[in-house]
């Protein structure tokens, strides 16, 4: 790789991600400045010359969400008239996600309106890691690399449940709801002789769920729910006060983007959930939840696209 001819660049959202990124490819990150002005506009650019060089972008459109992808879509802007040979934006937690389809008349799809802006501004690629469906890479007519972070949390759990004297075969694999049964299924088959269990639920309304049933054999065993967001917790709390009300011996909880929005964090601290373990697609500072770093994977994969090597295929998710 010509580290001269790459540029990492870093904006708001995730200073400490894009920092061990650099680290580990000991590849400085250039300098990028954004200024919010008084009436809430955004200035962002860099007073570095990219001019004929390839960049990349660090930067989940997370909390605040249309605050962060304004920064994003004028950094790009302001890369793309520097002249630089390719943009390529690295997204670990994509926002507006959830809204893929129309489930009710006059919804728009956000998530493909914020693919065709990044798209306007001239991006070449994107990374991003565990999409909240897979008919979002269908949104982009650029390269997607959607990277898994399943592999992560099998090494996690694999140490933590061998720690604790605790065989796989004791183990469920639980999926929150229908949505993500790829994910309980990909994670159990890093947990040779673990079980699966589905949460059968509905949401009345947005941010709310009503657990109906619980769809496998829990009882006795150390459930491991895994997700891909957990944002209000709602959703997780009640799968783990459904899965205790069935017998399971105790509770652990896997989620790649932690919103944590209205205080979620807390809430999972002080629930029975013995583990959590999280991400850091967005960056927290909250006692005693573990924190699992995609740099590596990110880094790994900066590296070998320079390259023009293959990434490993146990790295992207499949559904």
């Amino acid at each position: 790789m010509d580290k001269n001819n790459v540029v990492l660049y870093k904006l708001t959202a995730n200073p400490i991600l894009a920092q061990e990124v650099s680290d580990i490819l000991e590849i400085p990150l250039g300098e990028s400045r954004v200024t919010h002005f008084a009436d809430g506009e955004v200035l962002a650019r860099s007073p570095d010359s990219v001019r004929g060089k390839t960049v990349y972008v660090i930067q989940s459109t997370a909390t605040p969400v249309s605050e962060r992808l304004m920064e994003l879509l004028i950094f790009i802007d302001g890369l793309r008239n520097a002249k630089a040979k390719e943009i390529n934006l690295v997204v670990p937690y994509y926002g507006f996600c959830r809204q893929d389809r129309i489930a009710r008349a006059g919804e728009p799809i956000t998530a493909k309106l914020v693919a065709d802006l990044l798209e306007t501004v001239g991006i070449n690629r994107i990374i991003t890691m565990d999409l909240h469906t897979p008919q979002i890479q269908g949104f982009f007519s650029c390269p997607v690399d959607d990277l898994s972070a399943i592999p992560l949390f099998g090494e996690y759990y694999r140490k933590k449940l061998s720690d604790q004297g605790i065989s796989s075969k004791d183990v469920a694999v639980v999926s929150p709801d229908h949505g993500s049964i790829h994910r309980a299924r990909d994670l159990a088959s890093e947990l040779p002789d673990s079980s699966i269990a589905i949460i059968d639920k509905r949401r009345p309304a947005p941010n709310t769920a009503e657990v109906v049933n619980v769809v496998g054999e829990v009882r006795g065993k150390t459930c491991i729910i895994i997700d891909d967001i957990i944002d209000t917790a709602g959703t997780i709390l009640a799968s783990a006060e459904a899965l205790m009300s069935h017998g399971a011996k105790e509770v652990y909880v896997g989620g790649t983007h932690a919103v944590f929005s209205n205080g979620a964090g807390e809430k999972l601290l002080e629930s029975p959930i013995k583990d959590i373990v999280v991400t850091n697609s967005i960056e927290h500072e909250i006692d005693g939840i573990h924190v699992i770093s995609i740099a590596p994977m990110i880094a790994s994969l900066i590296e070998a696209s320079e390259e023009g090597n293959a990434v490993p295929d146990s790295w992207m998710a499949f559904y």
